[in-house]
């Protein structure tokens, strides 16, 4: 049953994925053809409207929509260029500080919006002028921007670790947030490696220094918007509210703050960001449901099972078996968005990763890693090609230069497979 279902799901979504239909609506159809095909067609509508509402009625999930709002406040209260002076002090003149300051504004930016859209829009919009204004070469510095903007699906608050956490049955999401700052922070001091010896090579050297009352003055600019971070993180690692109650924090936290504060949030902003925050979080939350029917046919046919028996039989090697699961996961990302590849593929790999002796927590690091490098890869990379647009760039012009981040966060993310220490340390530290 397991073979036959399985080749009928797959066969199915290749194939309406193939002629345009959305992966939501594409997965309901191919789970209810593998119902039809199980438990017959009187089943199949019944099973399918309970399993997706049952997918959706998860308490938890609610920290979603409130993380995509709060996101979307901070985006539009102008958070973004105040990042940005903070992390041009950070950098100081390091040779391609520049770019450094992508990188650092990237991770901080994405991490309080938690999109890499988001991050990649607002720092190719404003750091891309800059750096031509300065001489860079402007592929490089859309290669920058496009390979530095995922690290916000790592570094906490995360919607993509909460989305793992309910996926994998209850994989603390205290301990992911926790476990996920070390592997972020990794990414992005890859890509400045690499980006400090490319500028190097190409003289961008800033002249102009930062001085201490400066660098104090900006930074006091900063922490309200920072401060963010450390209230949502630090409420729900000690316990104080839960991920759900943390995310509507973050929401009137923001609120305050891009009103009140920074008074930068006009009523028009206010209604067009409640109105993209609903679009998305309804697709999200759309994409949820679909992923649990299929969730459920593939647990109920044995595809989970079949599949992990499948991949322990390549070789007792588990470095290599590890390697192997690496390169399945990352093909799959570079198809599939961030969102349903978790939904879909937590279920089938963790209990692999599981009989190997990984944890959870860091298999969901090292998944959701993987995962977001095919956000800025082709075929269907919507950050690569969200960062394309707003810099107005070619890829054909940009991919040489991304190559070499590729190969810097992918050693990240071998890193994180084969050495538990980088995702484990904070959480263990934290008692988890």
């Amino acid at each position: 049953m397991a073979i036959s279902s399985g080749l009928l799901i797959l066969v199915v979504v290749l194939v309406l994925l193939a002629i345009g239909i959305p992966i939501g609506i594409t997965l309901i159809i191919a789970s209810i053809f593998a119902i039809i095909q199980s438990l017959g067609f009187s089943a199949a509508i019944p099973s399918s409207s309970l399993k997706m509402f049952q997918g959706i009625n998860v308490f938890t999930l609610l920290a979603i929509p409130f993380f995509i709002l709060a996101g979307n406040i901070m985006n539009k209260g102008g958070i973004a260029l105040r990042l940005i002076n903070l992390a041009t002090a950070i950098t100081g003149r390091v040779p391609g500080s520049l770019a450094h300051t992508n990188v650092v504004a990237n991770m901080l930016f994405g991490s309080v919006s938690g999109s890499g859209t988001a991050a990649v829009s607002a720092m190719g919009s404003t750091m891309g002028p800059i750096q031509k204004r300065k001489g860079y070469d402007e592929d490089f510095s859309s290669a920058i921007n496009i390979a530095t903007a995922p690290t916000g699906f790592l570094i906490p608050p995360s919607t993509a670790l909460i989305t793992y956490g309910l996926a994998s049955g209850g994989t603390s999401i205290a301990a992911l947030f926790l476990a996920g700052i070390i592997p972020g922070i990794l990414w992005g001091v890859a890509c400045m490696i690499v980006a400090y010896f490319y500028a190097r090579k190409k003289g961008y050297v800033e002249t102009e220094k930062v001085t201490f009352k400066e660098f104090i003055n900006v930074f006091l600019k900063s922490v309200p918007s920072l401060f963010l971070i450390v209230i949502v993180v630090a409420g729900i690692v000690m316990g104080v509210f839960t991920a759900t109650e943390g995310a509507a924090v973050a929401v009137m936290y923001s609120l305050l703050l891009a009103t009140v504060f920074y008074r930068s949030l006009s009523l028009k902003d206010l209604y067009e960001v409640l109105v993209s925050s609903a679009k998305l979080s309804a697709i999200i939350m759309f994409l949820i449901g679909a992923s649990n029917i299929l969730a459920w046919v593939m647990s109920f046919t044995g595809i989970p099972e079949m599949l992990a028996e499948s991949v322990l039989g390549i070789s007792q090697n588990t470095i290599l078996i590890f390697l192997v699961l690496n390169i399945l996961i990352l093909l799959v990302g570079t198809f599939m968005d961030l969102t349903p590849a978790i939904l879909i593929f937590t279920p089938i790999l963790l209990p692999v990763s599981l009989e190997l002796g990984m944890d959870p927590v860091q298999f969901g690091i090292m998944l959701t890693l993987a995962l977001s490098i095919g956000t800025i890869t082709p075929p269907v990379g919507n950050v690569l090609f969200t960062g394309l647009k707003i810099s107005d760039r070619k890829i054909e012009k940009v991919m040489p230069h991304l190559f070499k981040f590729y190969l810097a966060i992918i050693i990240v993310l071998l890193i994180i497979t084969y050495m538990p220490w980088f995702s484990n340390a904070l959480p263990r530290l934290a008692g988890y």
